[in-house]
């Protein structure tokens, strides 16, 4: 999502007029979820994915004609139909795409652009069927209700309404409101900064972990007191390098739920305090490196320094899927995909 989103950022801030493509709603085995975003821009140029191959070629096509009359189009593709086949959708899913033009000088994709530099939280309410004259309309809602953009004043303060009291959206979901005696649709779309994975230990697996998970899309930060192991020649991907002890380092980090600890120095004068102040936030996701033998004796540790059962009992340890690997690679990878398998089933719940 957020590469689609820097990408129309450049082409429209260099003149080059895009098209931005969203999944609005998906069925059966789609292959992406509602919120994936493809840019097209005029001469063809790609960025991000609406699906896993399938209807990309069709969808830049619509993409181009959109580009050409300034219409805005809400695209299905489904199994049964035979354009579906045409472009490949044979999994058995279906999904909705919603396809529009964006201007350089368009305030809301402007501020929202600025809002991902800064790593800000938005919301971004765009209308996707209803009357022709309201169809495209779109606004930013800030976490503390501020309605910005050109959405119809009247369904701006109804949609804010609607937003009052609620914890925003955590994933794109619709809204489907009664508008001048008829129904309006609007996509509620959520631009949330990345999340974090913070490292605790920078040792060679550390420096593997950090390139992979930048590939995923995570912000890294590196964590340890040793000067000489930190150091950006070793970590040049790392978003941050903190030359601290890992509990000091952590308090400044300040953990959410969308934040991932590794704590890899497997040395308990570094692990011991780090493991006793993310067990006790509010991470998503705590793991440690070292074999069960080690783990039964840290257990023991980290009771006796006060840590609750429930509280240990969020650690994975040791780190990691059991993949089968052993090089500093293979252990990263092992480690990502115990960090996407935790979030994934916490945000399905």
């Amino acid at each position: 999502m957020r590469e689609a989103l820097k990408a129309l950022q450049a082409w429209t801030q260099a003149g080059k007029p895009a098209a931005l493509a969203t999944v609005v709603r998906t069925w059966g085995s789609a292959p992406r979820r509602p919120g994936a975003k493809m840019a097209v821009s005029q001469a063809g140029e790609m960025a991000g994915s609406v699906s896993a191959g399938c209807v990309e070629a069709a969808v830049v096509e619509e993409a181009l004609r959109t580009l050409q009359s300034g219409a805005r189009k809400l695209l299905q593709f489904d199994v049964q139909d035979e354009t579906a086949w045409e472009v490949g959708l044979t999994c058995g899913g279906r999904l909705e795409v919603f396809v529009e033009p964006v201007g350089s000088a368009d305030p809301v994709f402007q501020t929202l652009g600025e809002a991902i530099d800064r790593a800000e939280p938005a919301l971004r309410a765009v209308v996707i069927r209803g009357p022709e004259d309201l169809l495209g309309q779109s606004a930013l809602v800030w976490p503390d209700g501020e309605v910005l953009g050109a959405l119809d004043p009247a369904l701006g303060a109804e949609l804010r309404a609607h937003l009052q009291g609620r914890a925003a959206p955590g994933s794109a979901e619709t809204w489907i409101h009664t508008h001048r005696d008829g129904e309006v649709e609007l996509l509620l779309d959520p631009v949330l900064p990345p999340a974090t994975l913070v490292i605790v230990g920078a040792v060679h697996i550390a420096m593997a972990l950090t390139r992979l998970a930048k590939v995923l899309g995570f912000r890294v930060v590196v964590i340890d007191p040793r000067r000489r192991f930190a150091t950006s020649e070793r970590f040049p991907e790392a978003d941050a390098l903190l030359i601290q002890w890992p509990d000091e380092g952590l308090r400044a980090v300040g953990l959410c739920s969308s934040s991932a600890v590794a704590v890899l120095s497997h040395d308990p004068k570094l692990d011991d305090p780090a493991l006793l102040a993310a067990l006790r936030s509010p991470a998503g996701y705590v793991g440690a490196l070292g074999s069960p033998r080690n783990h039964a004796q840290r257990r023991r540790r980290l009771l006796e320094a006060g840590l609750k059962e429930a509280e240990l009992d969020r650690l994975h340890a040791p780190i990691g899927l059991d993949l089968g690997g052993d090089s500093p690679e293979e252990i990263a990878l092992s480690i990502l995909a115990e960090v996407v398998r935790t979030t994934r089933a916490r945000s399905a719940r």
